[in-house]
C-alpha cells in the first residue's frame, strides 16, 4: 500500500502532469468567464492602418525565396560541405535575413499603422507584462497541445503501423543527430529569438491586423490566419497542434493589442521544445 501511495505521489510531481492540470484550470476559468470565448474579444478593436493588400504576402515570399536562393547559391560554391555544415550555413543565412527582414517590417510598420510601432503592437512598456501572460496563455492550451499530439500519434500508428513515429522538425533532428557547438547555437538563436519575431510580426502583425480591418471579426481573423501559419509548415502531422498554437497567438495579440505577448509564447513553446531535445540528446 505505501508502495503504491509513493508511485502515485511521484506520478503527481511529475512536470508534465503539473503543467496540464494547470492548464486545465486556467483554460476551464477561461471559459467560464467568457462564455465558452464568445465574450473574450467583444471590447477590442481592429488596429488601424492603410496596409497595402500584397504587403504581407510580399514580405513572407521574399523571405522564403531569398533564403532557398541564397543557400542554394552559397551550396554550389562549397560542395564539400557535411550535413550539419549545411543546416549551420542554412541556420546561418536565415538568421542574417531574418534580421533584414525584421528591420523592413518595421519601417512599413512604422508607415503604414496609426501611432506607428506602438499601433502595431510594439510597446517596450508592455513587455514586462507580457512576458508573465505569456507563461500562462501557453500553460493554457498546453493540454490541448498535449492532446492533439496524442491523437495524431495515435492515429498515425493506426493508419501507418504500430513503428510509426511522429516526425521531428528537421532542426530538432539536427539538435539529436550532431553536438557541434556552433549549429547548436545556431538553431537556438533561429528557433528561439529570429523565427518567433518574424513570424510574428508577419502573420499576426501583418496578416492578422490586415483581416481583421477588412472583416471586423477578430475570431474568423485569428482562424483563417490560423491556418495559414500551420499549411506553411511542411510536417503535415503537426498541423493541428500548429492551429491550435497560432489560434492561442491570435487571440493573445488581439486581447493584449501588443506583438510582445505572442512573440514571448512562440519562444517559449519553441524554446521548450528545444530543450527538451537537447536533454533527450544528451540523456537526461
Amino acid at each position: 500500500m505505501a508502495e503504491m501511495l509513493k508511485n502515485l505521489i511521484n506520478e503527481i510531481i511529475q512536470p508534465d502532469f503539473v503543467f496540464i492540470t494547470a492548464g486545465i484550470v486556467i483554460f476551464g476559468t477561461w471559459l467560464l468567464r467568457t462564455s465558452l470565448g464568445r465574450k473574450a474579444l467583444l471590447t477590442t478593436r481592429p488596429r488601424r492602418n492603410n496596409l497595402p493588400l500584397y504587403l504581407p504576402f510580399a514580405a513572407i515570399f521574399l523571405f522564403f525565396f531569398l533564403t532557398f536562393a541564397a543557400t542554394n547559391i552559397i551550396k554550389r560554391l562549397l560542395p564539400e560541405l557535411q550535413e550539419w555544415q549545411e543546416a549551420l550555413l542554412f541556420n546561418a543565412v536565415s538568421i542574417i535575413i531574418g534580421i533584414a527582414a525584421i528591420i523592413l517590417i518595421m519601417i512599413a510598420a512604422r508607415a503604414f499603422f496609426a501611432r506607428r510601432l506602438k499601433g502595431f503592437g510594439l510597446n517596450p512598456r508592455k513587455v514586462p507584462a507580457d512576458f508573465g501572460a505569456a507563461f500562462l496563455n501557453l500553460l493554457a492550451v498546453w493540454p490541448l497541445l498535449t492532446a492533439a499530439f496524442l491523437v495524431t500519434t495515435r492515429l498515425g500508428k493506426y493508419f501507418s503501423g504500430p513503428d510509426y513515429q511522429m516526425p521531428q522538425h528537421d532542426e530538432l533532428e539536427f539538435l539529436s543527430k550532431y553536438p557541434q557547438t556552433t549549429l547548436i547555437v545556431s538553431i537556438i538563436v533561429l528557433s528561439v529569438v529570429i523565427a518567433p519575431i518574424l513570424e510574428e510580426f508577419i502573420f499576426r502583425g501583418f496578416f492578422q491586423s490586415l483581416l481583421r480591418s477588412i472583416t471586423g471579426k477578430p475570431w474568423m481573423s485569428i482562424l483563417i490566419i490560423s491556418i495559414l501559419f500551420a499549411i506553411t509548415h511542411p510536417d503535415k502531422e503537426h498541423w493541428p497542434s500548429l492551429l491550435i498554437l497560432a489560434v492561442c497567438l491570435g487571440y493573445s495579440y488581439e486581447k493584449s493589442g501588443s506583438l510582445f505577448r505572442p512573440i514571448f509564447i512562440h519562444a517559449l513553446f519553441n524554446g521548450v521544445s528545444v530543450l527538451a531535445t537537447l536533454l533527450a540528446a544528451n540523456g537526461a
